[in-house]
């Protein structure tokens, strides 16, 4: 404790030599800060966006095709799947929603399958067999509200009567998830369209002609699939058209050219930073050296009242520990002063309560022990200098 008291009492003497070497870090932190916030809250937004977006992490096959159950299943145990359910074929996808209420009555809406997991329902969401989630564009337009009930109708030419689906509205959909006019139903419920529009009975819908349902093969024209993440998309996409032997569409190249941007903005961040560390660490170093020697003096004459190598090393070493944490209270408190005026300025679109800069608690952490060891690796040579003081000779040259 004593050793400690004695650094800390002669750092603050010295203010000068203290407010130059808090100067220099502030001047490197600082901007690094800024730098690596600005990167952070950028690239999160961006990322944040495309992950809002169902859409981002979707793959369609293309065309119809003739796919069944067995071809499809193993694709669910595909750790990078999220989500898979297959697809009807595209003539049956509309169909005509009825809502009794003080809105437009009746509305074509795409008929959407949907199931556990899906991305685009609500996070714990799952439809029940009579249950739908619609869009907000057709919520708006029909002035439909979570708890409503709607039907869905289709006719066809060959069928003498129209089937009507009663559902209850599960949830509205944010705009984000699903733009215009569609439906969000159980993919039971797309079968039940598509076995009416192939001329097969349906008595508990009260269509009573037809061909028994019974010997209906279930065949798929498609099949759409969710990646878990935006890195997983291409490989994912590539998977599937060489298992399916299918051509599909998704967002890959957009994914692929926003997390391109990530890594090369890593790649330059690492590189200023190491060069900006280089800096620091010498201009440091130098300090702490030079301020060691200009002390030897008074160095030796704690040499000479009893105090070991070891306590004089450590003299340099609690000086610098302290400059390093005044110079990162002021950095950090600078760099959240420049975020919130950034924010300000060019912050419009972001998230509410979004900031454009952004570090979180745990990279925090990590900056402060990196910013402490480079330091305190800085200080080492000062430390040195200092155990190796050879009391008689400097009090003689001194004199």
């Amino acid at each position: 404790m004593l050793i400690v008291s004695l650094a800390l009492r002669d750092l603050f003497r010295d203010r000068l030599f203290l407010l130059c070497n808090v100067a220099v870090m502030v001047g490197v932190l600082v901007p690094l800060l800024i730098l690596f916030g600005v990167k952070n809250g950028v690239y999160s937004t961006l990322i944040g966006r495309m992950m809002a977006d169902p859409a981002s992490l979707q793959i369609d096959s293309q065309g119809n095709a003739e796919l069944t159950e067995a071809r499809i299943a193993p694709l669910r145990a595909w750790p990078e799947v999220a989500f898979v359910t297959p697809k009807v074929r595209s003539q049956f996808d509309y169909v005509t929603v009825h809502h009794a209420g003080p809105g437009v009555s009746l509305r074509e809406a795409l008929l959407i399958p949907s199931g556990a997991g899906d991305p685009n329902l609500p996070p714990g969401l799952v439809l029940g067999p009579d249950e739908v989630a619609v869009s907000a564009g057709l919520a708006q337009q029909m002035q439909i509200a979570t708890g409503d009930t709607v039907d869905l109708v289709t006719q066809a030419e060959t069928r003498p009567k129209q089937l009507r689906l009663p559902m209850t509205v599960r949830a509205v959909l944010p705009e984000t998830v699903s733009a215009g006019r569609s439906v969000l139903a159980p993919f039971a419920t797309l079968e039940t369209v598509e076995a009416f529009y192939d001329a097969y009975a349906l008595p508990e819908h009260g269509i009573t002609e037809g061909r028994p349902l019974a010997d209906r093969v279930a065949t798929y024209a498609g099949v759409r699939i969710y990646a878990r993440r935006l890195e997983d998309l291409g490989p994912l996409q590539q998977r599937v058209e060489t298992a399916l032997g299918l051509a599909t569409s998704a967002r890959s190249r957009d994914v692929a050219m926003l997390l391109g941007l990530g890594r090369n903005l890593d790649l330059a961040l690492g590189l200023t930073t190491a060069l900006a560390c280089c800096g620091l660490a010498a201009a440091l170093l130098f300090g702490f050296w030079s301020d060691a020697m200009r002390k030897r003096g008074t160095l030796a004459a704690l040499a000479m009242l009893g105090l070991p190598a070891r306590a004089l090393a450590l003299l340099p070493l609690v000086q610098a520990l302290a400059t390093a944490l005044i110079g990162i209270a002021v950095s950090f408190l600078l760099y959240a002063l420049a975020a919130r005026i950034a924010t300000r300025m060019f912050g419009a679109g972001l998230e509410a309560e979004g900031s454009i800069a952004r570090i979180s608690p745990a990279q925090g952490g990590a900056i402060i022990l990196a910013i402490l060891g480079l330091v305190l690796v800085s200080a080492t040579l000062s430390a040195w200098a200092a155990q190796r003081v050879d009391p008689a000779r400097t009090l003689r040259e001194g004199a």
